[in-house]
């Protein structure tokens, strides 16, 4: 379960004579399992997806592009508020990753690209994709239309997947901005009974509710007096009941029937 780590970088080469470095333990395991991740979505069929890139950072950009290539198929990029807008018309892109912060235009950074390139590519699906947490910039691109927002804190591996999920339609959040964003823009009604939820105790809902709006096990522990070895417990228990996979799809589950 990833509570967000920088992105993937490549490993650098062996010197000439050299050994590889290998790895041992936890960071063997880790890394054994990463590759796993990655074979597997690589050999699903993706490439189908086409993913545009606007960021005015290069080499960020560069970096994302190299992170994404052998899973998705980049039809443009983009530095500036005006090249994005007419690189989306142009290439009308299944999925475009988003700064907020992007010069050019009339100020407006990654909400005003949103504004002008929906009408031009109305089937695109818009991810924000920012170093930036601040609840003014998630709202701005949100409202705006931008169906997620990730942190430039992501994992690789955690990229990848927000791009296949909002492209088959999911609305997706890094875990510490999906309580903002639930506060924000959730009716003020109160919740409908469901089934789903009457199956976790009440201690496992409390678990769940935090795990969903991003704490840390570490977080939750102090948070409700307990052990991580007793969190760790409770999550495993409310993802088998609740026939889920991990804390995002926790974290959307959560987001779908507005109880985080």
């Amino acid at each position: 379960m990833n509570d967000g780590t920088n992105m993937t970088q490549p490993m650098a080469r062996s010197g000439a004579g050299q050994l590889p470095h290998v790895e041992t333990g936890k960071a063997a395991s880790s890394t054994y399992q990463s590759d796993i991740r990655r074979t597997a979505m690589a050999s699903s069929d993706h490439r189908d997806i086409r993913v545009a890139v606007v960021d005015d950072h290069e080499m960020f950009r560069a970096g994302v592009i190299a992170t994404l290539s052998p899973f998705f198929t980049i039809v443009g990029q983009a530095p500036d508020v005006e090249g994005s807008v007419a690189m989306i018309a142009d290439t009308k892109p299944d999925v475009v990753l988003l700064d907020v912060h992007v010069p050019g235009g009339e100020s407006g950074g990654g909400a005003e690209i949103l504004a002008k390139s929906q009408p031009l590519s109305p089937d695109s699906a818009f991810l924000a994709l920012s170093v930036s947490d601040s609840p003014k910039d998630v709202g701005a691109v949100i409202r705006a239309g931008a169906r997620g927002y990730v942190t430039k804190t992501i994992s690789g591996d955690d990229l990848i997947s927000s791009i296949i999920q909002v492209n088959e339609g999911y609305a997706v959040f890094s875990p510490k901005l999906a309580g903002f964003v639930l506060s924000t823009f959730q009716g003020t009604g109160p919740a409908q009974h469901d089934d789903e939820l009457d199956k976790l105790s009440t201690r496992e809902q409390e678990v769940m509710r935090l795990i969903a709006r991003g704490y840390t096990y570490r977080e939750v522990a102090g948070e409700l007096f307990i052990s991580v070895k007793t969190v760790e417990t409770h999550v495993s228990a409310v993802l088998r009941k609740l026939q889920l996979s991990n804390r995002t799809e926790l974290t959307r589950w959560a987001a779908d029937r507005r109880i985080v």
